[in-house]
This record gives structure tokens, C-alpha cells and sequence, in this order.
């Protein structure tokens, strides 16, 4: 029960830049607390990017850099989290294997798992190749290191990707506004003559909106998919690395296996079609695969 409480406060003192817990937290009116290094240089970065704009990188409301302020009541819970350490009972009731209550000083590659000199022997683990914890456990902790880091990229590509499709649909339905009032001001001129004409582009004009707009909310539930896949993983392998070396290397092939299935996201291309009207041009998004 401990352990869960304990993964839960760690998760909300997470900063969802970098995914670590929060260092220096600085907090936004939206309440959202990111790192000081993490949002400053987002805000920096929104600054070049987009005329001086900034948007909270959670829930996307606009923010100025005068509005970032230290969080202490969140500071004061991360230095409390640092200083939490694992009791020697339970680190002792931890090492000791729970069918022979022996020792686990083992690890079967095979399985993936720890185990005592009496598993390496039963019928379970006969055959099995078997080395000493200390000789493997720093080899797995790089892997897994390693396959937490192009984890964290991935989420962050599906993030950006995201947030450029949130900010398409919106431009969509501006520009199809803007265009749906162009039209209906020409025809009302000609309403008499041209009444029919005027119908039909209308008809087009609205059912090319909703292709495009569906094609976008397809993708973004794909990718939303996507992102908390990562989420997930990124959860258990935190978890994995955080504790001893006995539970680090609990199941880490199946954790590696995961991992590595995760990784072969295929890249969104976007597709577009050009098209010509008798008054403007334009391109249309038709779908993102």
C-alpha cells in the first residue's frame, strides 16, 4: 500500500516536459507546475517560434512569461520524496526468494527472472542459461535506460504531433468560415439567377470539411492511443528502474519486449491535394497515415 502511495505522489511531482521528478517547479495560472529549465526554455523556444505566443505544453492555454511563479508547496513534497528510503526489513524480505526462502542471487536469462540456487536446479529453470545478479544487472539497467530515453522521444514526437493537428483544425474551421461567408455574399448578389450554383458550392464546401476534419480527428485518436501507450510504458519501466536491482530485473524481457514493439510507431506523412476554384487555389490535407 505504501508502494502505491508513494508511486502515486511521485506521479503527481512529475514534470510532463521531461518526465522527471520536478526540479525548481514553476507553476502557470492553469495550475499546471513544470522544471524551471524545462518550461523556460519552452517558453523561449514558443517565443521564436510563434511571434511571442506561449501555451501551456498540458492543456494549451495562452501564458505570459510574467505569470510563472515557484510552486514551494510542491518543492517542499519533492524534497520529502527524495529523502524517502526503502527499510532494511524490506529491502531483506525483498532478496529472499519466496518459494525456498533463499537468497536470490541468480539470474536465468532465459525467463528473465531472479532467482535462488534451488530454482536454478528444479525443473522450472534445468537448462537454463544462468549468471551471477551482480554481473548481469548493469548490463539490463543500460538497456533499460536506454529504451527509456527513446520512450520519453517517441512521446514527445507524438506530443508535437498532437498539438500541430489541434492547431490545423482550428485553422480549418476558420478558413472554411471565412470562405463559407465569401460565398454566400456572391450569390447573394445573383440570388435570382444563380440560386441553384450557390447551393451546390455550399453542399461541396461543407462535405470537403468534414473529410478533412475527419481525417484529422481520426489521426488524433491514433496518436492519442499512441501516447498513452508510451505513458504506460514509460510508468513501468520508471517503476522498474526506481527500485532495487531484484525488481529491476523481475520480467525485464517482457519489459524489453514491450519496449522495443513500441518503437515501430510508422511515421505520420501528410499527403496533400491540390485543387483550383473559379475564384482562389488552395491545398486540402487529405489524409495522415
Amino acid at each position: 500500500m505504501a508502494s502505491e502511495l508513494l508511486k502515486c505522489l511521485q506521479e503527481e511531482v512529475t514534470c510532463p516536459i521531461c518526465l522527471d521528478i520536478l526540479t525548481q517547479p514553476l507553476s502557470l495560472d492553469c495550475g499546471h507546475s513544470f522544471c524551471q529549465a524545462c518550461i523556460t526554455a519552452k517558453t523561449k523556444e514558443s517565443t521564436t517560434n510563434q511571434g511571442g505566443e506561449s501555451r501551456c505544453p498540458v492543456c494549451r492555454i495562452r501564458y505570459c512569461t510574467g505569470e510563472l511563479r515557484p510552486n514551494w508547496h510542491v518543492a517542499n513534497i519533492v524534497e520529502r520524496l527524495r529523502e524517502v528510503k526503502v527499510s532494511p526489513e524490506e529491502g531483506q524480505k525483498i532478496n529472499l526468494c519466496e518459494r525456498h526462502e533463499e537468497k536470490l542471487l541468480l539470474f536465468c536469462k532465459t525467463d528473465g527472472k531472479v532467482i535462488c540456487w534451488l530454482c536454478e536446479r528444479s525443473q522450472e529453470h534445468r537448462g537454463h542459461h544462468t549468471v551471477l545478479v551482480e554481473e548481469i544487472a548493469q548490463d539490463y539497467q543500460k538497456k533499460l535506460q536506454e529504451a527509456l530515453w527513446k520512450l520519453k522521444e517517441d512521446q514527445q514526437e507524438t506530443r508535437m504531433l498532437e498539438a500541430g493537428i489541434g492547431e490545423e483544425r482550428t485553422s480549418w474551421k476558420k478558413q472554411m468560415q471565412t470562405e463559407r461567408q465569401s460565398i454566400q455574399a456572391q450569390f447573394k448578389k445573383l440570388k435570382d439567377i444563380l440560386e441553384y450554383e450557390e447551393l451546390r458550392e455550399l453542399q461541396n464546401l461543407e462535405n470537403e470539411e468534414k473529410a478533412v476534419l475527419g481525417s484529422l480527428a481520426e489521426a488524433e485518436d491514433e496518436l492519442a492511443q499512441h501516447s498513452q501507450l508510451l505513458t504506460d510504458l514509460i510508468s513501468d519501466l520508471e517503476h522498474q528502474l526506481q527500485g532495487s536491482t531484484m525488481d529491476m530485473l523481475q520480467d525485464v524481457n517482457h519489459l524489453m519486449e514491450s519496449s522495443r514493439d513500441s518503437t515501430l510507431t510508422p511515421k505520420y506523412d501528410v499527403f496533400w491535394h491540390f485543387y483550383g476554384t473559379k475564384t482562389n487555389e488552395r491545398y486540402v490535407l487529405l489524409e495522415i497515415i
